[in-house]
């Protein structure tokens, strides 16, 4: 059974929802998906148990129950570099001097850029410096020398010379919710994508902006683009083999993200 909960809701509707999961024999668990860092900060004294990821992300996307204890544990880390591993060679940046871009500082980012940390330059952009100040904590416990640069920052306009400014080859990721949670882009229409650039749009479904954007660049600036439904399959299960205790092989995989492929939404021609 799905619940949906408002974007940053209240305190006690995380720990409403986390206790009924957590008294309930028939709840097996749950999937996180825009709730999870707030989720985690909310009900971190109802977990029995929490994974290194999850204390060190400050997040959890997976609650799972071992032996009658509700265990938390940030998936994203997983998932994240399974997709990344799919469609981003691991000598790319070496070839290309590109660096990254990446929109947001969520869950999604920390653990996107937390498999990217030390490969080459790294700017993350955010609206709020709480969530900067985290990441870069995060980011410190892991690799300290690893370059980064955080930018507070909500005018699309800064993002765009952003950017403007990436060598050819980069890595941009819009890891905002912008496109699916909320609407619009964190660029504007103006923007000018990286030439043969590697353009990552995050969300899956939704009005998707930013992916348009970026398809509509696509033959004149040479990008490759990707949407973010490997991503979810690759989550889904990593979740489902954690919740349920198994383990899912490569063409099963494969086979449920063929069958799952008829319910998802229809994203612009190219994608």
């Amino acid at each position: 059974m799905g619940h949906d909960l408002p974007i940053h809701a209240p305190r006690e509707e995380y720990r409403s929802l986390v206790g009924r999961i957590k008294t309930d024999e028939h709840e097996r668990g749950a999937l996180i998906t825009t709730h999870k860092i707030d989720l985690f900060e909310a009900c971190r004294d109802l977990f029995d148990q929490i994974d290194e990821s999850s204390l060190l992300c400050g997040e959890t996307s997976c609650l799972s129950k071992r032996d009658g204890m509700l265990c938390a544990r940030a998936t994203d880390l997983v998932s994240a570099s399974r997709s990344l591993d799919e469609f981003l060679p691991v000598d790319h940046f070496q070839k290309t001097a590109g660096e990254v871009l990446c929109l947001g500082a969520g869950g999604s980012a920390i653990a996107i850029t937390l498999h990217l940390l030390g490969r080459t330059r790294i700017t993350v952009v955010n609206r709020s410096q709480g969530r900067l100040d985290a990441m870069r904590a995060i980011h410190a416990s892991v690799n300290a020398l690893a370059e980064v640069a955080y930018i507070r920052n909500a005018d699309p306009l800064l993002n765009d010379e952003l950017m403007g400014d990436l060598p050819a080859g980069s890595l941009l990721i819009n890891a905002t919710g912008m496109g699916k949670d909320t609407p619009g882009s964190p660029v504007s229409n103006a923007a000018l994508f990286p030439a043969n650039g590697i353009v990552w749009e995050v969300n899956y479904r939704g009005e998707l902006q930013f992916l348009r954007q970026a398809l509509g660049q696509r033959v004149e600036r040479g990008l490759r683009v990707h949407d973010g439904w490997r991503y979810f399959i690759h989550g889904w299960a990593t979740v489902i083999e954690e919740v349920f205790d198994l383990h899912i092989q490569e063409d099963q995989l494969s086979r449920l993200a063929a069958l799952s492929e008829g319910e998802r939404r229809q994203l612009p021609a190219g994608a």
